[in-house]
């Protein structure tokens, strides 16, 4: 409890701190609030719940600052008591900085990860994206507390309107581990370098009032390497590899 404190005393500091900025000039302020239920957790290829989770997130914007404070309520977590009530499992913190020139994009920040039943663990990471028909994006993680190791993430992604307002969203990325520990192990038990997994997506964003958009969504996940087969098998809640998940999403943008 004193690591979501503190997060959320973090998080608050940072809206009173953009907030009170906006009356120095007119650089834009904006925010959000979401939340997505889903058939499972799945990060970066792991499945890290045995059922259905919830995770509300709250995020704000002023001018080329962002933070974002994220949860994951798993409603089958193992308890002590092994009654398999549901608890929240993680709650994450992100701090961003964002610059755009031309068609490019720029971004870099901080993430501080609190796990409950594992070690906390902390990343930097930087970001670059060119806005043409695909959008191709490639972000580099580099974790300096537990895993040690570092994580690059690229992906292409296009949206297409289907109806007035409605547009159907296509993603792929695909992504490379570098020693990072928290990406789990190959079959000698080591950390590892080489290819981890891909996943291929689709959503659908359907507004439902002009500050409200309601998104469908649909993945499937899978290695592409042998180390990863093993270290997503050893990481993974229940041994699954090949994943294919989803769930919706409401939002809330002010």
């Amino acid at each position: 409890m004193k690591k979501i404190r503190f997060l959320i005393i973090t998080m608050v500091l940072t809206i009173l701190c953009a907030s009170g900025g906006a009356f120095a000039g007119e650089i834009k302020a904006s925010g959000s609030a979401s939340v997505d239920v889903m058939s499972n957790y799945v990060w970066r290829g792991q499945k890290l719940s045995n059922s259905w989770v919830v995770q509300p997130s709250v995020s704000i914007s002023y001018g080329v600052f962002g933070a974002n404070l994220w949860a994951n309520y798993d409603s089958d977590s193992a308890t002590d008591e092994g009654d398999g009530h549901g608890e929240v499992t993680e709650t994450d913190l992100t701090l961003s900085y964002t610059r755009s020139h031309a068609k490019w994009t720029f971004g870099t920040g901080y993430i501080y990860y609190a796990l409950n039943g594992s070690n906390d663990t902390q990343e930097i990471y930087l970001s670059a994206g060119y806005d043409t028909i695909l959008k191709p994006s490639l972000t580099v993680y580099y974790d300096f507390d537990e895993g040690n190791g570092a994580f690059i993430l690229a992906s292409i992604g296009h949206s297409v309107e289907i109806a007035q307002g409605v547009d159907l969203n296509l993603g792929a990325h695909a992504s490379y581990n570098i020693n990072n520990k928290v990406m789990g192990t190959d079959a000698a038990g080591n950390d590892f370098s080489n290819f981890y997994n891909a996943e291929l997506s689709a959503s659908v964003n359907i507004p439902i009032w002009k500050i409200v958009t309601l998104t469908p969504k649909v993945a499937y996940s899978f290695p592409i390497s042998d180390d990863a087969k093993d270290a997503l098998k050893s990481v993974s809640d229940d041994g699954d590899k090949d994943i294919f998940y989803g769930g919706i999403n409401v939002t809330l943008s002010f």
